[in-house]
């Protein structure tokens, strides 16, 4: 982790990679709605980034990583997701306020108290959401596909992003369906249909709408 970056370039980095997993370009005014900031604010950030050898912007076009970018865009998620594991393991906050609590103090972090902090929570693989940990200098994440795109017999462990609406997330508790949890698809139903889910040794119904905001790790 760069010490040197600002609290709004590391957040700038995990808006571009999250934009650019598919392998298109990030652009200005989806960052900014990413972030919640204005697209000029966005864009002297952006600049920021490419004068340092982050990014390469080209202007109207979009934003890509160089290289030691995106090993800084994963670092700085590596990070995020070390904290919010210290915020739900040991202040006790629940898994889907830790997404929001992290980012409040993350960024002042020396990366020695970071390192001290992974090994006190004895080194965990994944945050309090269910996404994996990475590697320190690791350049890329796991593929997380949505609980949508598995299809009957296939088994995975459930993984809900922070910003999923907490009605959404209520519901999904009714279900079993946590973070952690492994379920394994009965039964898809065509034409866009519902799942049916085995979650706990009982089968649950879960319509496409809301399965495609869960994501899974596929189970080996």
């Amino acid at each position: 982790m760069d010490d040197t970056l600002t609290k709004s370039e590391r957040e700038a980095l995990k808006a571009i990679y999250r934009l650019t997993r598919d392998g298109t370009e990030a652009h200005t005014g989806a960052l900014a709605d990413v972030l919640g900031l204005s697209p000029g604010t966005v864009t002297t950030t952006v600049k920021r980034l490419a004068d340092r050898g982050f990014v390469d912007h080209r202007p109207y076009q979009g934003v890509t990583f160089t290289p030691e970018g995106q090993r800084a865009a994963v670092a700085a998620i590596r990070r995020h997701r070390i904290v919010e594991r210290f915020l739900a393991d040991m202040l006790g906050y629940a898994w889907n306020e830790a997404d929001r609590l992290a980012t409040n103090f993350e960024h002042e972090l020396p990366q020695e108290v970071e390192d001290r902090l992974f090994v006190a929570l004895d080194r965990p693989a994944t945050c309090p959401h269910g996404f994996p940990i990475p590697a320190p200098e690791s350049a890329d994440l796991p593929e997380m596909p949505p609980l949508y795109a598995l299809e009957p017999g296939d088994t995975a462990v459930v993984a809900v992003p922070g910003s999923t609406d907490p009605e959404i997330v209520e519901f999904l508790g009714t279900l079993g369906l946590r973070p952690g949890v492994l379920v394994e698809v009965k039964e898809k139903h065509p034409f866009d249909g519902p799942l049916v889910l085995r979650v706990d040794g009982k089968d649950r119904t879960l319509g496409a709408t809301v399965a495609n905001q869960v994501f899974v790790q596929r189970s080996a």
